[in-house]
């Protein structure tokens, strides 16, 4: 049994109503999920926090925020993940930011299939798509490396995608959307990896095996000390995640996922996201599109106060 919260911590009365949650259970919220998942949340967030937490809170049978924090905090740890999948905002698309696929196409493969030739780099891809979300950037990433790297031609492509949101992965492992997102597809793709759902499935449409065969799912916080991930990686995605997170953290963020970059590899962030004041440590590719230095032995170490300028928007998991 779960306690109904009538008892109330201090500053955490007991209430009958749990639409609306007061300043102090929004500060001891907001003290927690920036802790476990380094995404802060300004104060004109109240609002959407209560929304979020309103029906876990029905379905809990609770009667307070403040017995839910003391539930989170105190008595079910398991709660914490459920907390964190209700504070993700998964928004995302197939092919989101055109020009970063452009640059794979057209000049990154194109590069890496020449280097195989004479036997200058291996065939074998790694990818790992950080902020994976439901699935669509992962799943566009498989479609464009499989047309061009065919197993046929020796290439074997690995992608490891990872989110914050358990429920996120869940919808992504399932590889399972509404078919009106078919638009969001090059044809040739839709017509060549995706399959259309019939009978229970219809207004469906499902990712075919080939595609599903090349991607891991794995839970990862980016606001953590240690990514359990195995590198290095030849691309790395990080898009519309980080500036959810204070400059601290976004510089540790940056130095952890270069770490686990290939010397030659690529770091894409979202159209928001910028490395400008880096410069000694990374190169600019493309706007949004990074390398290490030049000196392809030097690992980057970026500093910390300087790692990541910021701005509105966001589209994908919390981390």
């Amino acid at each position: 049994m779960t306690r109904s919260g009538q008892a109330g911590a201090p500053g955490l009365p007991g209430r009958a109503d749990p639409r609306s949650i007061t300043d102090a259970e929004f500060a001891l919220f907001q003290g927690l999920i920036r802790r476990e998942a380094g995404i802060f949340l300004i104060p004109a967030k109240k609002a959407l926090l209560e929304g979020r937490l309103a029906r876990r809170l029905r379905e809990l049978g609770l009667r307070s925020f403040g017995a839910y924090y003391r539930r989170v905090v105190e008595e079910d740890k398991e709660e914490l993940v459920c907390l964190l999948d209700c504070i993700c905002t998964n928004e995302t698309h197939f092919f989101r930011e055109p020009q970063h696929f452009d640059f794979l196409q057209h000049q990154v493969i194109p590069e890496w299939v020449a280097q195989a030739a004479p036997g200058q780099r291996s065939r074998r891809v790694r990818v790992w798509s950080a902020a994976c979300s439901t699935g669509e950037e992962p799943y566009s990433l498989a479609m464009t490396l499989l047309d061009q790297l065919p197993p046929s031609a020796g290439w074997e492509i690995e992608i490891l995608a990872t989110d914050l949101s358990t429920r996120a992965l869940d919808q992504a492992r399932a590889a399972l959307w509404p078919v009106e997102k078919a638009g969001e597809i090059p044809p040739q793709y839709l017509k060549r990896y995706m399959l259309r759902g019939a009978r229970t499935q219809e207004g469906k449409m499902k990712a075919g095996p080939a595609i599903r065969s090349l991607i891991r799912f794995q839970r990862l916080n980016l606001s953590a000390d240690h990514y359990p991930v195995t590198g290095p990686f030849d691309l790395i995605f990080c898009r519309n995640v980080l500036i959810y997170f204070d400059p601290d953290l976004r510089g540790r963020v940056i130095r952890r996922l270069l770490h686990h970059l290939e010397p030659t590899g690529y770091l894409f962030l979202g159209h928001a996201e910028t490395l400008n004041g880096v410069s000694e440590q990374v190169r600019n590719v493309l706007p949004t599109v990074y390398g290490h230095a030049r000196d392809p032995q030097r690992r980057p170490d970026l500093p910390v106060e300087r790692a990541m300028g910021a701005g509105p928007g966001r589209d994908g998991g919390a981390g």
